[in-house]
């Protein structure tokens, strides 16, 4: 006996309420990523839970764990997204040149996502994307006739200088961030600061200026700078 065809009841102006594309959108893991990455923006990495990311998709867990099978996958793919969009550089420049194309967009695609050194530091680099930018580094210094034994060394000090600056500058631009008028006066860690004595720390009080007043872009560069001239040094 032929089953019966069962459509779906609708009602007039369904279509207007919640599209139609949206009930048969199947899920996939670039859905599941873009919720996530929307997640990641909105409330942070720690808000971040398979069961939540379920629900935000109007899915049961299971449905989710189909794609992605636990939260250290998750990082993993979350990782691949961020290095998906660093770019390399051309081939043609010379091989400090190229490094610092290289740092400089990839410190500025690491500000794109929130939370984002916390995901790379989460799991070993292992996905097609991560592994190509260590396999440019590693290109890049062999073709410019590094040590092979050094240059693991050196793709690891440019990634956790990249990594640290960036981490700072976001942890020190959060603390500076402006906050809800109050009439309540509080002391802030540059008014501790100024408020120190000379005499005891006389270089620090010196040096403030420069401290409170900082010039991200230009030190990312002098910083990368001297990795470079380092690492010239050491070339053979």
């Amino acid at each position: 006996m032929a089953r019966r065809r069962i459509h779906p009841i609708q009602t007039e102006g369904a279509d207007e309420k919640r599209g139609a594309s949206d009930i048969h959108t199947p899920l996939d893991r670039g859905r599941i990523i873009q919720a996530v990455l929307t997640m990641l923006r909105d409330e942070g990495l720690g808000s971040i839970s398979m069961r939540k990311i379920a629900d935000s998709l109007g899915v049961k867990a299971a449905s989710l764990y189909y794609h992605v099978k636990d939260k250290e996958q998750l990082m993993h793919l979350l990782a691949e997204q961020i290095s998906s969009d660093v770019s390399f550089p051309d081939e043609s420049l010379d091989w400090q040149e190229q490094l610092r194309e290289w740092a400089l967009h990839f410190r500025s695609v690491l500000h794109r996502y929130r939370d984002a050194i916390s995901i790379m530091n989460a799991t070993m680099a292992g996905s097609p994307q991560r592994l190509a930018h260590i396999e440019f580094l590693y290109r890049l210094f062999a073709k410019s006739g590094f040590s092979d034994p050094h240059i693991p060394w050196f793709a690891s000090m440019v990634k956790n200088f990249i990594y640290s600056f960036v981490d700072e500058e976001n942890r020190l631009m959060a603390i500076a961030a402006p906050v809800e008028p109050s009439d309540k006066i509080e002391e802030t860690p540059a008014t501790r600061m100024q408020s120190l004595s000379a005499e005891q720390y006389p270089h620090f009080v010196r040096l403030l200026s420069y401290t409170t007043a900082v010039n991200w872009d230009e030190e990312f560069l002098f910083g990368l700078k001297v990795l470079v001239d380092g690492f010239e040094a050491q070339r053979k």
